[in-house]
């Protein structure tokens, strides 16, 4: 038996989500299904992150076990032949048997873009949300420090959660980039796990304090079980960047 990780990118636009299930279209359900046709195996394939319908993932990893003798290589080439297009695999390798892309991980790295053009462009209306009014990014990023070091995020999340609420956040920054000349926002934290929808709610927050509505201190409060209940960001604009795991080499930051 071999375990063979899997680095994954793809585009959530026309996806129910990431995970399999009954009704709706997902990327495990099309990893599994080209994984069926290029080793005639019917397996589970295993992913870090559970992500939304419409989230898009740059860095997704997941993992499979097998008895397939085909190459590291083979499986590359073979699976993006077969993927559909709007799911690409980025890197193979192999993984000791008790390697879990969920369970092992120790970081996940998100990143949120914001369109901020006064016109909004038409080549990133899938990628990134448009928010016309400039926003104030300094007091964007001074608000989101808040929530670096251990916290629990119960109040950025929704719904039922899985064990604990407690996450460790590792970092967090809002900050202006340039895509092909359109201004954006770039919002990206770092934690050893996330609770469901918790980006979406803090940049929803970031959002309000960016655009004027709320003061900076406002994302704390929340935090601390004060304020406003925290409104939720639409998915489109989330990513998911990077999973760490131990020994991987340490991020430059």
């Amino acid at each position: 038996m071999r375990n063979i990780a899997l680095r994954i990118e793809y585009d959530g636009t026309d996806f129910s989500g990431s995970q399999w299930q009954n009704n709706g279209r997902t990327v495990q359900g099309a990893l599994e299904e080209a994984w069926t046709k290029l080793t005639q195996e019917r397996r589970r394939v295993t992913m870090a992150g559970r992500t939304d319908s419409g989230v898009h993932a740059h860095g997704q990893v997941a993992n499979v076990q097998t008895e397939t003798d085909r190459d590291l290589a083979t499986v590359l080439r073979g699976l993006n032949a077969i993927l559909p297009e709007d799911v690409g695999v980025l890197d193979v390798w192999e993984v000791p048997l008790d390697f879990h892309a969920r369970y092992t991980a120790i970081r996940r790295e998100y990143r949120y873009l914001i369109d901020n053009g006064k016109v909004a462009s038409a080549l990133l209306r899938r990628h990134t949300v448009q928010v016309g009014k400039q926003l104030h990014v300094e007091l964007m990023d001074a608000a989101i420090q808040s929530i670096v070091g251990q916290h629990d995020f119960m109040a950025y999340s929704d719904g039922p959660q899985e064990g604990p609420t407690i996450r460790f956040c590792y970092a967090a920054n809002c900050r202006r980039i340039n895509l092909w000349g359109q201004p954006l926002v770039a919002v990206d934290i770092a934690a050893n796990g996330f609770l469901r929808h918790m980006v979406r709610k803090i940049v929803g927050m970031l959002l309000l304090i960016g655009e004027g509505r709320l003061a900076q201190d406002s994302l704390a409060e929340t935090l601390n079980g004060a304020g406003r209940r925290p409104p939720l960001a639409p998915a489109h604009g989330l990513y998911l960047m990077n999973v760490v795991y131990p020994g991987d080499q340490p991020p430059v930051s």
